[in-house]
């Protein structure tokens, strides 16, 4: 297939890496509102060629991969749409619920296959597409009713050669459960690390100090805002529930723990080592 890719960042350079070493692209063209990005995609071979000829992309692939920030998908998502024929688009984001609304009446509905692939990196960027990265990870496919057959089909074949396996979701649920698996990990990991450069004002006893867990679960600060707020903004009710609840539940500890009652704290822990039977 000729693919084109707009936004070529870490999913969308990541992607176009692993359409690539698959075969599964012929060629990939690279459309992205940042030179820089561009220059770089071509420097490190995820891109055939970069343009900024939006209509000429589209009417010369098989497949578009809209991978922009989410703010920036409800704009761009319906200009692709408008140019398509039988082309086949996907975008790859975090939320679903606005943009699935916003375009429920385009006359090119059917062309448009929404997926959020479950994978990723703190780090943004063409530098940061790493090969391989979708394998073994779950792709979810949102209302896949609404997608032409043709066009559902096309993209199962293609994620489940990379190989990934295959989620099939409404919009609606879909927007619940990231709040919880992923939308929360990234609002804690950046209140985290506000709490550490508050009361940790010498940074090199940080970094000396840094243990791994300590890395591992603060990590995600490092992602990007221009990502992150598009998400939290367009999911604000799911994130607001989740981060109740999460409060809820720190505040219990906290509780606990003034009360010197270290065998509820004790029972915590237990329930909370139950995720074990469900990441191992």
């Amino acid at each position: 297939m000729v693919v084109t890719i707009i936004g070529i960042g870490l999913i969308g350079g990541s992607l176009a890496l692993s359409l690539r070493q698959t075969g599964i692209a012929s060629r990939i063209i690279g459309l992205d509102r940042n030179p820089e990005n561009q220059q770089k995609a071509l420097e490190l071979g995820l891109v055939d060629e970069v343009t900024d000829d939006l209509a000429s992309a589209v009417h010369r692939s098989d497949l578009v991969v809209v991978a922009v920030p989410m703010d920036a998908m409800l704009t761009v998502l319906p200009q692709v749409l408008a140019l398509v024929d039988k082309q086949v688009v996907i975008d790859v984001g975090s939320t679903k619920q606005q943009l699935l609304e916003a375009i429920k009446d385009n006359t090119k509905r059917g062309r448009f296959v929404a997926v959020h692939p479950m994978a990723g990196t703190e780090y943004s960027g063409p530098e940061a597409a790493i090969p391989h990265l979708f394998d073994g990870k779950t792709l979810v496919i949102c209302d896949a009713e609404s997608s032409d057959p043709d066009a559902v089909a096309l993209v199962e074949q293609t994620f489940q050669q990379l190989p990934m396996r295959l989620v099939y979701l409404g919009a609606t649920e879909h927007d619940v459960h990231t709040a919880y698996i992923s939308h929360i990990s990234h609002i804690t990991s950046f209140a985290l690390a506000l709490t550490v450069l508050e009361k940790e004002k010498e940074e090199q006893r940080i970094f000396e100090l840094a243990s791994g867990g300590f890395e591992s679960t603060v990590r995600l600060a490092k992602s990007s805002a221009a990502m992150w707020v598009p998400i939290f903004r367009q999911n604000r009710t799911n994130v607001l529930d989740v981060l109740d609840e999460h409060l809820r539940q720190l505040q219990h500890m906290r509780d606990l723990i003034a009360q010197e009652n270290y065998p509820a704290v004790t029972d915590l822990i237990h329930q909370a080592n139950l995720i074990r039977k469900i990441l191992k």
